[in-house]
């Protein structure tokens, strides 16, 4: 698997992890001392405060709507340190698009750890 597909096979995970509302999947896939930003500015430090934030608020978050993620660039700071920015488009649980909700413009800083990529730090952006 070469990089860049391995980075395409977490945004895939973090999409079906958030549609499917498994919790556990999405925790997974960050470093024990991730960093992650809400998309409303919640500051979230380690895994285990976003474990917590996460089962709190995404059972039932899919309800009216979700999202679809995009790799729209990858800028590779070192071979194992990687800036992904992401394209983040609202949808309806049908998968018809919500023209009417922003967007979303998130950037993942990622690591590789044992031959995997993980989520260092996050920041997820509504586009205004």
């Amino acid at each position: 698997m070469t990089d860049i597909s391995g980075i395409e096979k977490l945004v895939a995970t973090v999409e079906h992890s958030q549609r499917n509302e498994l919790a556990e999947e999405f925790i997974d896939l960050f470093r024990p001392d991730a960093i992650w930003t809400t998309a409303h500015g919640k500051r979230l430090t380690g895994r285990d405060e976003i474990a917590s934030f996460t089962r709190r608020v995404l059972p039932g978050a899919t309800k009216e709507a979700t999202a679809t993620y995009e790799v729209a660039h990858v800028l590779f700071i070192r071979p194992d340190v990687a800036a992904v920015k992401i394209r983040q488009r609202p949808i309806r649980p049908d998968g018809t698009p919500l023209p009417d909700q922003n967007e979303g413009s998130p950037l993942y800083v990622l690591s590789k750890e044992d031959g995997e990529w993980r989520i260092a730090a996050g920041q997820n952006t509504i586009v205004l």
